[in-house]
């Protein structure tokens, strides 16, 4: 009995230290943000590049028209737009070849996903390759002067850039809604900003990103991946170009209504975002050791943070052994830390919602995250249990302009 009790002990000590890495980080990371960084980039209106817009569309009749509404107001002569209709059967390819875009017809249903789509767009670019590669979901609308602004980014830098991506919510959002924005709005911005801010690259999140050709064409993306645009910026940081943040340039999606949708999304991004996570933190951490790169250290460390429900309920799941032990006065070093982390998240959240998220969430719902927490519990049990391997769509809703 003994042994058994000297082997929780030292596992929850482990565990409660462990938890400082990814609450510390998102710490200062949400702390970075707030600090106001001049920009010294050069005026670009001279940097004019050649520019293909990849758009991959599987069954997005209802809203293609809507996003290329979009984009069409934005491009020169130089620029061309690609829609990629993959494994489609509505009227996504009629509809975009009307409003005067290249149209990609892919019928290959034994290799599905976003992955293959965007890898047989630039197959076939490669026949008259760009300057540089935009990519742009078909269900999200760019705002005024994205295309432009990260396309100039991509060509001066030589490097990938991610515009900032977000999600809207309906007219009456729910609290779950509200909440959901909010962590996005945290995840997709106020995180990669901080690293900006910093002096670090961030991780590629799926849409509004331009790619430099001479880099983009080094890298395969025909795979299934669930979240094939992190690993594509993990790739490409490997190779030695890590993905720049462009907090100016604007992309936005819209959160699905519907609770089937709405849980297909999030299994989708948080089983993909875990598997990267155990699987990429420790390659990263050794390519950095190997290259004496402080870069893919730092795009390690950001991994680290897992997405925030698991990390609090990660947090509250350690606390209430702890608890218990150090009432039985076993042991209080674990308790201890995993005090010191909650009051660490906990300012971290308010403080980010307070500079940044009053507009998007009240703290009336800000403080129904409990609930928020267990709505997603099935989430990440079916990981460990029965985690998503295959990618699949998320039903759409109309968008809303």
């Amino acid at each position: 009995m003994l042994l058994l009790i000297t082997q929780l002990i030292i596992e929850l000590t482990i565990i409660s230290i462990a938890l400082a890495i990814p609450v510390t980080v998102f710490f200062l990371e949400c702390f970075a943000a707030l600090i106001h960084k001049p920009s010294f980039d050069q005026p670009l209106e001279t940097v004019v590049p050649k520019v293909s817009i990849l758009i991959p569309a599987h069954n997005e009749a209802s809203g293609i028209e809507a996003t290329l509404e979009t984009i069409l107001p934005q491009i020169d002569s130089q620029t061309r737009i690609v829609v990629i209709a993959d494994n489609c059967t509505d009227e996504t390819a009629a509809i975009a070849r009307q409003m005067g875009t290249t149209v990609l017809e892919r019928q290959d249903l034994d290799h599905r996903g976003k992955g293959y789509a965007l890898d047989y767009g630039l197959k076939f670019l490669a026949q008259d390759p760009p300057d540089v590669v935009v990519m742009i979901d078909a269900d999200c609308h760019a705002e005024p002067g994205t295309i432009t602004k990260i396309a100039q980014q991509a060509m001066v830098k030589k490097r990938p850039v991610q515009s900032t991506y977000l999600m809207e919510t309906s007219k009456k959002p729910t609290p779950k809604d509200s909440i959901s924005a909010f962590a996005f709005l945290v995840k997709n911005a106020i995180r990669p900003k901080g690293l900006a801010q910093l002096g670090f690259p961030c991780v590629l999140t799926g849409t509004g990103m331009a790619f430099p050709w001479s880099v983009i064409r080094k890298v395969s993306l025909g795979s299934s991946n669930l979240v094939e645009d992190m690993q594509l910026g993990l790739d490409l940081a490997l190779l030695g170009t890590s993905p720049l943040f462009y907090e100016d340039a604007k992309v936005i999606g819209v959160l699905p209504t519907q609770e089937k949708a709405a849980k297909t999304q999030r299994t989708r991004w948080e089983h993909g975002h875990l598997k990267t996570l155990y699987t990429q933190v420790p390659r990263l951490i050794y390519a950095s050791i190997r290259q004496k790169r402080l870069d893919l250290l730092a795009i390690a460390l950001d991994l680290c943070v897992p997405p925030l429900a698991f990390l609090v309920m990660l947090w509250g799941v350690a606390l209430v052994p702890s608890f218990l032990m150090a009432i039985y006065n076993l042991s209080v070093l674990p308790l201890q830390c995993l005090a010191l982390e909650g009051m660490l998240l906990l300012t971290t959240i308010l403080m980010t919602w307070a500079n940044f998220g009053r507009s998007i969430v009240s703290l009336k719902t800000l403080l129904s995250v409990p609930l928020y927490i267990l709505w997603k519990l099935p989430l990440y049990f079916n990981f460990f249990n029965k985690p998503q391997k295959e990618w699949v769509r998320t039903q759409r809703d109309s968008l809303v302009s």
